[in-house]
Formats: structure tokens, sequence, C-alpha cells
């Protein structure tokens, strides 16, 4: 047999000289982390960043401890949605996280540039470097669920983060269009490969519900959400409208004060891990 010249961490090849286990990254000592769940989506756009920041919140309402580990290095969000502009500090044990406001920790590459606008202009296989260095390098402490908001599409990131990573699951987001559910079949045929299971499919401004009538519209046409659920064999769907007060909420850093129980269903899915 030929000697395999490929680079475990950027390849996908499920090689006999290597299994998924052995490339998985050990956290930095200080950090006690449970249960890891990867936000994934096909396509950018789709309210990825949005919903990893509802989950942490529904969790930590819940009384867990909760991170949120932002993966999307070259668009990262996580930081504006949560109002934290403190920097990263570290010392000679490590980088330590920002916490928001409820308490929720969390750790970006705008945590480390000096300004937020700066572009992160850098290749794949360095952005992926950076990303594991965020689960190896920093000082989560205890952590009971880490939601990883990770970039669209199923590239270096992704890849990176599936073998490096202990995931136990991955939520799935995605919008009502056809194309959007072409490129979901994706997203989760990579994470079949990588052997980890769909929990759940959200998705997001699924409809508008007018405030008078209370009547729901569905403006980006008819949802398919349960459709491509059931058609990728997975149980749990939530549909998130098109709301503008949470719109605003995030916009000012404050998606911790929003209201809503869309995300409840998946919460519970997610405690039974």
């Amino acid at each position: 047999m030929s000697e395999c010249t490929h680079n475990c961490e950027t390849c996908g090849q499920n090689c006999s000289s290597r299994s998924n286990e052995s490339l998985k990254a050990a956290p930095h000592e200080m950090s006690q982390i449970k249960k890891v769940i990867g936000v994934v989506s096909g396509k950018g756009g789709v309210g990825k960043s949005m919903v990893s920041s509802l989950l942490a919140v529904t969790m930590r309402r819940r009384g867990f401890e909760t991170a949120v580990l932002d993966a999307d290095v070259t668009g990262p969000s996580i930081p504006k949605m949560f109002g934290v502009r403190d920097k990263a500090e570290a010392d000679g044990s490590g980088i330590y996280p920002g916490r928001t406001k409820t308490g929720i920790k969390i750790m970006s590459v705008n945590m480390l540039l000096e300004d937020d606008t700066d572009p992160v202009v850098w290749r794949g296989p360095v952005i992926a470097g950076a990303v594991k260095q965020f689960w190896t390098d920093v000082i989560w402490e205890d952590v009971d669920y880490m939601f990883v908001d990770m970039p669209p599409g199923t590239g270096d990131v992704p890849l990176t983060v599936f073998q490096s990573l202990p995931v136990d699951a991955i939520v799935v987001v995605t919008s009502p269009a056809e194309l959007v559910s072409m490129i979901v079949a994706k997203a989760v045929k990579m994470a079949r490969l990588m052997n980890i299971p769909v929990l759940a499919l959200v998705e997001n401004m699924s409809y508008f519900e007018c405030p008078d009538c209370h009547k729901k519209h569905d403006i980006f046409g008819e949802s398919k959400a349960e459709k491509t659920a059931e058609d990728f064999g997975v149980n749990v769907v939530a549909r998130l409208p098109v709301d503008r007060k949470l719109a605003a909420a995030s916009d000012k850093g404050a998606v911790e004060l929003f209201e809503g129980d869309w995300l409840e269903g998946v919460a519970d899915a997610i405690e039974k891990l």
C-alpha cells in the first residue's frame, strides 16, 4: 500500500492509518467541557450566529454554564451580539475568554484584534489552526454546553472542528429557500461522514407574525423545514420568525434580553444528550 501523503487535519479521507479519535485535541488542562454542539449551515446569511447565541442564552437560563466558541474567523459576530467589547486577556497559563452580562463565556478572533474592523486575511490552514487554539489554549474552566459557531460550508474550519474537537452533535441552520435546502444536504452529509449526529434543524426567517392579528405569513416562501428534516431523519425542528425586536437586540449587543420560546424543543434535545 502506498504511503499516505495527506495532511489529516485538513483531509476528509477515511484512511486506515488514522481514526477520528486519534486526531482529537485535548482542551486546556484547566478546562472541563462536558458537551460540544456545533452550529452549522451550508451557506452564509441564514442566521447561524443568531442561533448559536440564542441556544447559549436558552441553556444559560436553564441554569447551565454555557460558552460560545466563534469559529467563523473571517466573519466573527458573536462579541457584537452580546455587546462584549473587551479584548481577551492572557498570561503564562493561557488565554481567558470574555464573559457576557449573564456569564456566558465567549472567544472570538475579534477579541484578539486591535480594531474590530481589521480584516483577517489568512489562508485556510492558518484559520483552522486559530480555531483549534481557541479549544486548546483558552481557559474555559467549567462548561456544561459549548456551542461552536462555525463558518458556512464544508471547508477547512468545519473539518478541523469535527476532527479535533469532541463534537457531540450538530444543529443545522437553514432558511425557507429551496436552494438552501439543497445546500443543507452537504452539511448534513459531511457531519455523518465524520460520525457526528444531527440533533436538530432550525429554519430561520421562517415566517413573519403580524403584531396586530398574529397571523403568520411565509414571506420567503412555504416552509420546507419539516420535509427537509424528514428527508434526513432529523427528529427536532424549530422555526424562528423574522422578528424586529430580536434583530434590534442583536444589533445593540443585547441578545441575552430576547423573548421567545422558539428553541425550547432544541434545548430539550440538548439536555438529553
